[in-house]
């Protein structure tokens, strides 16, 4: 795979030619940590949907609900990072398992105040904990691949499986949720989401053989510097909001769309099909040998997915809405295992499960802003108008990618810099 920096080849590096994903699956321990971590993460994908189907239920109002979603989103987007930055400094574990333990709680307590007819301001007040302790498992997970494949370019291939692994859960989450939101209870797919939370992360964080590991002086003696001062993340970060804004912009308007035309339960299906291309997609995206820098791929996929974003609100017909959302759908999983791939070359080893919770945190905004912004225009205008949302937001990241992209050159690799003056030893920038 090319790219913008290359260093000198050593006798134990690995072949030029990147393998493909049985390789990957074949790494020493993996499968003690994929399986839980895809059980842990598979909730995610449930979280968003089922509040705003649960709330929109309670109170008849896609504002409300995209509002109670929001919350959820924004308090997740501002604390996955410090999440992240203390996993780092103290082991992952330290961080899931109180973590789940919390999300399990007031998930439930959400349901019960949703179900009791409870004021938006105690929604708002439970959905602040429900978003704040999200598992940032996909983050650690990743972290989990970069400690196994240092330096090879398995790296890319990694990053590719675990945005299909994502992808994936979006396609079953969605569906699940919205399954048995409608067919069960409206309070199903929240209590089953804070279930399989508690069960999932409590599996993964027991696999302590594969965690990064946290040096002794890691604690309190070694200043970490944060992942946010590196430009290239900021530019990520604007880039990771985009993508959000089309999560939460479908999700609102695919579900208005749905009860528009009298089809509820067709909600989950239509955003299986824009789950689906995105997961199809990054199989494909991750089997292909580039040679094409990932900075310039980057700009040219976000194109794509800026053009296709745009139309989504002319469709007037299940079908054409389904079309273009697998078109979208196929658009996002290149854009979103490039930027998890160019994380590796920004940024040091011990700062990675920050800089990729400041990713997670970023789509999660951009979704918390696109559903509250995308229910109150699909209460006060017309079916279909919540879809300008994803047109807006990935024309603006767009624009900030073009402009900005020269902050995606990679570090500097294989070299000893000396950090500080007198008693700091020289460290190995990775």
């Amino acid at each position: 795979m090319a790219s913008t920096v290359t260093t000198e080849p050593s006798k134990d590096s690995p072949a030029p030619s990147r393998p493909g994903y049985g390789q990957l699956l074949r790494t020493r321990g993996a499968w003690t940590f994929l399986l839980p971590g895809f059980a842990a993460r598979q909730p995610f994908a449930m979280l968003t949907i089922s509040i705003v189907l649960l709330v929109q239920h309670t109170t008849g109002s896609y504002g409300a609900a995209g509002a109670a979603a929001a919350v959820t989103g924004v308090s997740m987007a501002l604390f996955a990072p410090y999440s992240g930055r203390l996993a780092d400094r103290y082991g992952q574990r330290a961080v899931l398992v109180p973590g789940v333990l919390l999300h399990t709680l007031s998930g439930l307590t959400l349901t019960a105040l949703a179900l009791a007819h409870a004021p938006l301001w105690a929604l708002f007040a439970a959905a602040v904990p429900t978003g704040a302790s999200v598992p940032q498992v996909g983050p650690m997970v990743r972290a989990r691949w970069g400690v196994k494949l240092q330096g090879t370019p398995l790296m890319t291939t990694a990053a590719a499986f675990e945005s299909v692994t994502d992808e994936l859960t979006f396609v079953f989450g969605p569906l699940l949720a919205t399954a048995l939101c409608t067919t069960v209870t409206p309070a199903a797919g929240l209590v089953t989401e804070a279930a399989l939370t508690l069960l999932g992360g409590l599996l993964f964080a027991a696999q302590k053989g594969t965690q990064p590991a946290v040096t002794a002086a890691g604690h309190a003696r070694v200043e970490h510097a944060s992942a946010l001062r590196i430009p290239g993340v900021r530019v990520l970060i604007a880039v990771f909001l985009g993508i959000g804004s089309v999560f939460g912009g479908m999700q609102v308007s695919l579900a208005a769309f749905s009860e528009s035309i009298g089809e509820p339960g067709l909600n989950g299906v239509l955003y299986g099909v824009f789950a689906a291309g995105n997961m199809l997609s990054g199989v494909v995206c991750g089997a292909v040998a580039w040679k094409v820098a990932p900075q310039r791929r980057l700009v040219v996929g976000y194109g794509a997915l800026a053009l296709m974003a745009s139309g989504l609100w002319a469709a007037h017909s299940v079908l054409v809405l389904a079309g273009l959302g697998l078109l979208v759908g196929m658009c996002i999983a290149p854009a979103l295992i490039t930027g998890y791939t160019l994380v590796e070359g920004l940024v040091p080893a011990g700062a990675r499960t920050e800089a990729f919770t400041w990713l997670t945190g970023a789509v999660a905004l951009g979704q918390a802003a696109a559903v509250t912004i995308a229910g109150q225009l699909e209460d006060r205008f017309w079916g279909g108008a919540g879809f300008l949302v994803p047109m807006a937001g990935t024309v603006l990241a767009l624009a900030t990618l073009v402009a900005l992209r020269s902050r995606l050159a990679a570090r500097p690799r294989s070299r000893t810099v000396a950090r500080g003056v007198g008693h700091r030893m020289p460290m190995t920038v990775d």
